[in-house]
């Protein structure tokens, strides 16, 4: 096992979240990249959720009106790997949307399987799919 572990950014968020709105939860964060990010216990340690946690920065429309930018909170773009969700292990994939102009916090979350049938529709073809939300 290597001395040095960190999380990164969307993993801190969402660890954050869940120990202040879920507390009578554990949370665990693996010691090494399994394709899960974060498990989440119940207080006796018997019932366990996985997740793989997706963070973008705010990437704001520009190139559309304003008229239509105002209402909008966060804009995220991911560049996912179809047979990485396809191959997933992770219970719920979550995709983390902060707000830096209006200071908000977001989450998506869903099921793979789920995630690459609602992909499939979009985006037919390729091996990376090109995602905004």
């Amino acid at each position: 096992m290597r001395p040095l572990f960190t999380i990164h950014a969307g993993e801190f968020v969402v660890g954050g979240y869940i120990e202040q709105k879920f507390r009578r939860v554990n949370l665990w964060i693996p010691c090494r990249d399994t394709g899960t990010d974060l498990l989440v216990t119940d207080s006796k340690n018997e019932k366990t959720v996985s997740l793989q946690v997706k963070f973008s920065r705010d990437f704001l429309a520009t190139h559309m009106p304003f008229i239509f930018q105002k209402p909008l909170r966060a804009c995220g773009w991911w560049s996912l790997n179809r047979d990485k969700i396809a191959k997933s292990k992770a219970d719920y994939w979550m995709f983390v949307l902060v707000g830096f102009e209006n200071r908000s916090t977001d989450f998506v979350i869903i099921k793979p399987s789920e995630l690459l049938n609602r992909l499939n529709v979009i985006h037919s073809k390729g091996k990376t799919i090109q995602s905004y939300l």
